[in-house]
């Protein structure tokens, strides 16, 4: 047996509990660059505890509807970045946290140009790309000590599309 998740839009009040949505609505904050450039200056919560930021690549294998999602991970030690680097949309699943596991997952589908910041010990699906490349770079915790939790649904979800 599967349960269904729908995906929704991407949409900054959807996902506060989860982390920040990392885009350019409204307006800049400062015109910069010889009034060349509008800057939507400090879009995320960063948050490393005891580590550094660190800035690393990802390569992630295209997947197809339906998803699957059985697991979730969380990283107790620091939020997460997750800046494509490309203009096509990416799937992202997260869960409430209740006493210590996932509860119901949320699916949401960014547009072009959106990012995502989880905030530190958000449980959330893997890196989810839909479209090619699924090229990111990730902006996340670098340090010593455990930094992932991870949980297997006894019964998974499908993700559809649309």
């Amino acid at each position: 047996m599967t349960r269904i998740l729908k995906l929704t839009p991407l949409v900054t009040g959807a996902f506060a509990p989860f982390g920040d949505v990392l885009d350019i609505s409204g307006t800049p904050d400062k015109i910069i660059n010889q009034g060349l450039c509008d800057r939507h200056h400090d879009r995320a919560l960063l948050d490393f505890g005891d580590g550094r930021a660190g800035i690393s690549l990802f390569s992630a294998k295209l997947r197809q509807f339906p998803i699957t999602l059985d697991l979730v991970e969380r990283h107790p030690e620091g939020s997460q970045a997750f800046i494509p680097m490309s203009l096509h949309p990416f799937v992202v699943v997260v869960a409430p946290d209740e006493d210590g596991k996932p509860g119901m997952p949320h699916a949401f589908v960014t547009t072009a140009g959106q990012a995502i910041n989880l905030h530190r010990g958000t449980w959330h699906g893997v890196l989810t790309p839909i479209h090619a490349p699924g090229l990111f770079a990730v902006v996340d915790r670098i340090g010593t000590g455990a930094n992932l939790d991870e949980y297997r649904f006894e019964t998974p979800y499908e993700i559809l599309e649309g």
